[in-house]
C-alpha cells in the first residue's frame, strides 16, 4: 500500500468516478491509475469500486466505508509535511484563504496589510469564489481558512467556525433619487422601484428575500450580480435601486451614489471564519485569525478544533 494508490482512489471519487479525469489531475496514465486501484483492492481483499466492464460506476459499500479512512491518512500525510516545513521555517510558507468578493474587496484589505507587514515571507493566496466553492476547497484541504456568510453554517462537525464580523444590507441610489428624500425608509418604498442586488446564495441574498416576504412584498429584481461593484455600476446607469452589503460602500470612491441605511429594514448577517478539523495550521495562521478577531488566540482555536 502506498500514498499514490490512496490519492488515486480519492481523486477518482472527486472526479465523479471518471478515471480519465482523475488520472489527468494526478499527472499519471489511466492504465497506471487503474493498476494502482486493482493492486490496492487485492491487498485489502475488497473491491472499492463498482464496475461495468472497465467503467467505474461508483463506490461499493466497503469502498464507502474505507473512503473516510483513506482521506484521513492522506490528510495526516499532508499535515506531516506542513509540520516539518514549519519546524524548518517558522515565519514563511503559504497561507491560502477562500472567500467571497465582498470580503476580499472590503473586509480583508486592512487585515491582509497588517499580516504582510508581520510576515513578509508568507505567500498569501486569496481565492475569490462562491460559498459552495469555499466549502469544497476547505473539505479538500486546498485552503487553510474559509470566509463566508453562507454555506459554512451547515457543515456539522466537519468544520469549526468563528464569528468574523456582523453587517447589514443597505440601499444605494443615484444622487437626487426620490428615495434619498424619504426620511423614514420602508421596504414598501423600495419595492416601488426596480431592484439590483446579489445572486441567490451570495452575500446574504436569502435574508433580503426573507425581509420582503415577511412584509408581504414581492420585489421587482431586474438584475443580479456576484459583487457590489457590478451592482453599483448598474445603479449608476439608472437600472434600479441597489441593495448591497453596507461595507461595500465608500463615500469617496462612490461619488454620485447615496447610501441609505437598511439597519431597520434587513436582519443582521454574520460572516464566519471556517477551519476544517484535522487540517494542519502553521503558527502564522493563528496570527491571521487573531488579526480578524482578538478573541481567537491559538488555545481558543485549538480547543474548538479538538471539541466535538
Amino acid at each position: 500500500m502506498n500514498l499514490q494508490q490512496l490519492r488515486i482512489v480519492r481523486e477518482t471519487v472527486r472526479q465523479r468516478f471518471n478515471l480519465t479525469e482523475a488520472s489527468n489531475a494526478l499527472f499519471t496514465s489511466q492504465s497506471g491509475a487503474s493498476k494502482h486501484i486493482r493492486d490496492l483492492e487485492e491487498e485489502l481483499g475488497v473491491e472499492l469500486f463498482e464496475r461495468r466492464g472497465k467503467r467505474i460506476l461508483g463506490l461499493t459499500t466497503a469502498g464507502g466505508t474505507l473512503l473516510e479512512t483513506i482521506e484521513r491518512i492522506l490528510l495526516d500525510a499532508e499535515n506531516l509535511k506542513r509540520s516539518a516545513q514549519q519546524l524548518a521555517n517558522q515565519d514563511q510558507g503559504r497561507l491560502a484563504i477562500a472567500t467571497t468578493h465582498t470580503q476580499a474587496r472590503y473586509s480583508l484589505p486592512p487585515i491582509v496589510a497588517q499580516f504582510k507587514e508581520r510576515f513578509p515571507k508568507v505567500n498569501l493566496e486569496l481565492h475569490q469564489c462562491s460559498p459552495t466553492e469555499i466549502v469544497s476547497l476547505l473539505k479538500s484541504g486546498s485552503v487553510d481558512i474559509g470566509i463566508a456568510t453562507e454555506a459554512v453554517n451547515d457543515e456539522g462537525s466537519s468544520f469549526v467556525r468563528f464569528p468574523f464580523h456582523q453587517w447589514h444590507h443597505s440601499v444605494v441610489v443615484p444622487e437626487g433619487h426620490p428615495l434619498s428624500q424619504v426620511s423614514d425608509l420602508r421596504l414598501e418604498d423600495i419595492a416601488d422601484y426596480p431592484i439590483v442586488t446579489y445572486h441567490e446564495g451570495f452575500t446574504g441574498r436569502t435574508r433580503i428575500d426573507q425581509a420582503f416576504q415577511a412584509a408581504g412584498l414581492v420585489p421587482n429584481v431586474v438584475l443580479t450580480a456576484l459583487d457590489a461593484d457590478v451592482i453599483k455600476t448598474y445603479v449608476e446607469l439608472g437600472l434600479g435601486v441597489g441593495i448591497i452589503a453596507s461595507v461595500a460602500y465608500h463615500a469617496e470612491r462612490d461619488r454620485g451614489l447615496r447610501l441609505l441605511s437598511g439597519a431597520d429594514l434587513f436582519p443582521k448577517n454574520t460572516t464566519y471564519l471556517a477551519l476544517r478539523r484535522g487540517h494542519f495550521l502553521h503558527a502564522f495562521v493563528y496570527e491571521f485569525l487573531k488579526l480578524c478577531s482578538r478573541e481567537l488566540d491559538e488555545q481558543t482555536v485549538q480547543e474548538a478544533l479538538d471539541a466535538r
